[in-house]
């Protein structure tokens, strides 16, 4: 029997999915996480915004597609907010964002052809008070993410997950070494995720730091999530900046640069305060990079506030802003204090932050591109053959400063930047067609793509690199460190996607489109 996982939304969501899939498969199931026909689909539903919700009711539809006959569950935070709107859409079976793992009791059912299957198909259970240490996934990725911590205590008058989520409970700290412990040699980095990782306790303390500590000894890459203002001390930065293998990356959620809209927000610092913890981060980490969300449009945001947050994150520099439009959550205080804002005026606060952002992430590459931190000594730990590719190019083109070594499950993929360009790109396409079957090489051969590439490679080269890095992630050299020139690939159509499938299409008229366009 094969099953098919979707997940939508965060971290959490996606540790939770693996250890789903990790459960399925130790009993024999066939799991993929790929879009496509199966018996029986899951649905790791996300509620955080509007949006997020209805994209989780659609993939109801989406799957159907494929196998209109087959079984659908779905679980997590949407359907936690209201089951209903799924049960409406006749899916077998219903659950909430606790007890996931019980649904592989229920797929067990269905291959027996249980005649006592789902007599109730619905069954919301409560949070609970203690962390549920019922979870543990499978990696199958270089970068593992390990949860910590779950539920959230903040109740930010704007956000639905504390309710959907429960109280904030701590994983026991022998029960996170024992998972790192087992991980194998191919997974260079841990992130550590939570719905609020800033709230890591142990015996009723915070003792996050004390866990990076620990896990400092296993010689992995360690990344924090995200974190909030409150966790930002002398101590535990100092303390940060101590460790072996902790990736100078800092998540810190804003929400607003201006302290009317903080406090509507129920967010519990100021402005001020908030700089102070970035001057705090900068002290020990000169280079750090420093991103953030933002939410633009918040109920009551006067011109005024918005400009306050506009001109206190032009002044802190973060590296990178992720910035969304305030959505209305039924059962939040915000819903039912304060008025919303129409539509256009939340539009166009983001695009004007959204300008912003992309000079901040200018001026961060401007800051870093000269200092030994982008080219250093190190291996670039590759999820995906095509980030290889575009990473050549960008390798060819600085010989002398790009050292790191390129890993492709598990094995170094070796790089002759002495070669001329052609011989490079012919190197590549070898690569293309004997490790990654979901090119599409049907219109071309392998001379034609070489020739067409090397026709167009100084525009495409070019181009690539006035994208420059990922700011936040090129510090550590992290695989996603060429998203900035995958989203060029796509752009121009190069890279398609479909249902979720991604391919490189390096046909003569694409490769010309994009020179052209570029």
């Amino acid at each position: 029997m094969k099953v098919c996982l979707m997940t939508l939304g965060c971290k959490v969501n996606k540790y939770e999915s693996d250890a789903l899939m990790y459960n399925l498969k130790l009993k024999g199931y066939d799991v993929t996480d790929s879009l496509g026909f199966a018996d029986v689909y899951v649905i790791n539903s996300c509620a955080v915004t509007q949006e997020a919700e209805k994209k989780s009711r659609q993939m109801v539809a989406r799957c159907r597609k494929f196998n209109p006959q087959a079984k659908i569950f779905v679980c997590g935070c949407a359907s936690q907010h209201n089951s209903a709107q799924f049960l409406d859409k006749d899916v077998s079976y219903v659950c909430g964002a606790a007890g996931k793992i019980k649904i592989s009791e229920y797929i067990d059912k269905i291959s027996k052809n249980d005649k006592r299957l789902l007599r109730k198909r619905e069954r919301i259970e409560k949070m609970p008070k203690q962390y549920e240490d019922d979870l543990f996934a499978m990696q199958t990725r270089t970068r593992a993410y390990i949860k910590i911590q779950d539920g959230c205590n903040n109740f930010c008058s704007y956000c639905i997950i504390p309710y959907l989520r429960g109280r904030s409970r701590s994983r026991a700290i022998f029960s996170i070494i024992n998972e790192v412990s087992k991980l194998g040699d191919n997974i260079k980095e841990v992130v550590l995720t939570g719905i609020n990782v800033t709230d890591y306790k142990i015996d009723g303390q915070p003792a996050l730091l004390t866990l990076l500590e620990e896990l400092d000894t296993f010689g992995k890459r360690l990344r924090l999530s995200s974190m909030e203002e409150s966790l930002v001390s002398e101590s535990f930065v100092s303390g940060l900046s101590k460790l072996n293998n902790f990736c100078p990356h800092f998540h810190l959620s804003l929400q607003s640069g201006c302290d009317s809209v903080l406090k509507r927000m129920n967010r519990h610092y100021t402005a001020s305060e908030f700089a102070q913890s970035v001057k705090t981060i900068r002290k020990y980490f000169p280079l750090a990079g420093i991103t953030t969300d933002v939410i633009v449009g918040f109920p009551g945001e006067s011109d005024a506030e918005f400009e306050d947050t506009f001109n206190f994150i032009k002044e802190v520099g973060f590296s990178q802003l992720h910035i969304f439009q305030y959505s209305k959550r039924d059962g939040t205080v915000a819903a039912r204090l304060y008025k919303d804002l129409p539509p256009q005026t939340k539009q166009a606060r983001f695009e004007r932050l959204n300008q912003l952002n992309e000079q901040l992430r200018r001026d961060f590459i401007e800051k870093v591109k000269y200092e030994n931190v982008l080219f250093d000594e190190y291996e670039v730990i590759y999820e995906d053959l095509r980030e290889v590719i575009i990473s050549f190019l960008r390798g060819y083109t600085h010989p002398e400063e790009y050292k790191s070594r390129y890993i492709y499950k598990g094995a170094e993929v070796p790089v002759n930047r002495k070669a001329a360009l052609t011989d490079l790109m012919s190197s590549i396409c070898d690569q293309v067609y004997s490790l990654t079957p979901i090119i599409n090489n049907e219109a071309m051969n392998r001379n034609e793509i070489t020739a067409t590439a090397n026709n167009s490679r100084n525009k495409i080269v070019a181009a690539l690199l006035r994208n420059e890095l990922e700011p936040n992630l090129g510090l550590t050299g992290s695989g996603q460190e060429v998203s900035i020139m995958r989203s060029t690939l796509i752009r121009t159509g190069v890279w398609e996607e479909n249902e979720g499938l991604p391919r490189i299409n390096l046909r003569p008229d694409k490769v010309e489109h994009m020179a052209d366009v570029l």
